[in-house]
């Protein structure tokens, strides 16, 4: 029991540690840095899809779930919030990519 005297600092130490955990912002610019390299390779995929053959699609995915991984994660600092978060994210992912095959399927993208 805290008085008048003595204050309670549980709150600022579990404050302190929290923030001990967040990046510097030079880390965060060399995320930012990867993000975009992993962008243009995207990009160069695109314009070099008759190389990637049926690997097109499942790399593209690969890249696109390391990306939303990463912006999630650390930009938008899911890796220091509640887990809850984390994982409605995650839900969304799987709900994004789950939708986006049925869409291929109906048009008939995977047949030969």
């Amino acid at each position: 029991m805290a008085t008048d005297t003595q204050p309670a600092t549980h709150s600022d130490a579990a404050h302190d540690d929290a923030h001990e955990e967040h990046w510097s912002d030079l880390s965060y610019i060399k995320l930012a840095i990867a993000l975009a390299l992993v962008t243009a390779l995207e990009i160069a995929m695109s314009y070099t899809i008759g190389f990637w053959g049926p690997l097109f699609i499942p790399v593209l995915l690969l890249l696109m779930v390391v990306k939303f991984m990463a912006v999630v994660l650390f930009f938008m600092h899911l890796k220091f919030d509640n887990r809850l978060f984390s994982i409605m994210f995650y839900m969304g992912l799987i709900l994004a990519i789950v939708v986006y095959f049925i869409a291929l399927l109906t048009f008939r993208f995977f047949d030969a």
